[in-house]
């Protein structure tokens, strides 16, 4: 089951190293139900609202992801330094990115658990860098991403990055998750 990837373009939304699942989802708004229509909507206005400006979290200027009321970003690529994701194993995490308009993330490293529930679940892309792009891209920055090339586009600068493969893991984010994939591939009955 091969298919061609489609590009990923959007804004950059730059965060520094060890951002983890509590500052993804602060424990308070895990209240809410993903199932229910409008439940889940405060998953996108709560993503990111537990990373203290103090703790340099946040890109410079203090940026929210979302703006006051809005359950939806106007950033869809995150930047990141090494260890995303670190912290509990929550799925609510990379789905509460994606329900914020995430699309894609980007970082050196992740912790393992944070990683397998964004490809299991189908929520968002967690592409890994070859270098620490965090210091290099900033917010706001006009990015594509292109996943047959391996490659990271900054299009206010103009330059390209290298990202390593994703091999089989884009197969089950492309599916929908893993139980998706497996449906697909006839791996389990539909």
């Amino acid at each position: 089951m091969t298919t061609k990837q489609k590009p990923i373009q959007g804004k950059a939304f730059v965060l520094g190293k060890n951002i983890d699942t509590d500052q993804i989802i602060p424990a308070a708004h895990l209240v809410y139900s993903l199932s229910d229509p409008e439940e889940r909507k405060l998953y996108g206005k709560y993503a990111l609202s537990g990373v203290p400006a103090a703790e340099s979290g946040l890109p410079q200027g203090n940026i929210p992801l979302t703006n006051e009321d809005a359950t939806k970003s106007d950033f869809s690529i995150i930047v990141a330094s090494d260890n995303f994701g670190c912290g509990s194993s929550r799925e609510h995490a990379p789905a509460c990115l994606e329900i914020a308009g995430i699309k894609a993330i980007v970082s050196p490293s992740y912790a393992r658990i944070f990683y397998r529930n964004s490809v299991d679940g189908g929520f968002l892309t967690p592409y890994e860098s070859v270098e620490d792009l965090s210091t290099k891209i900033h917010t706001g920055d006009e990015l594509e991403i292109d996943p047959e090339a391996s490659a990271l586009i900054n299009h206010t600068q103009n330059k390209t990055y290298e990202l390593k493969p994703l091999g089989s893991v884009a197969e089950i984010v492309h599916a929908g998750g893993i139980f998706a994939y497996a449906r697909a591939t006839g791996m389990v009955p539909k």
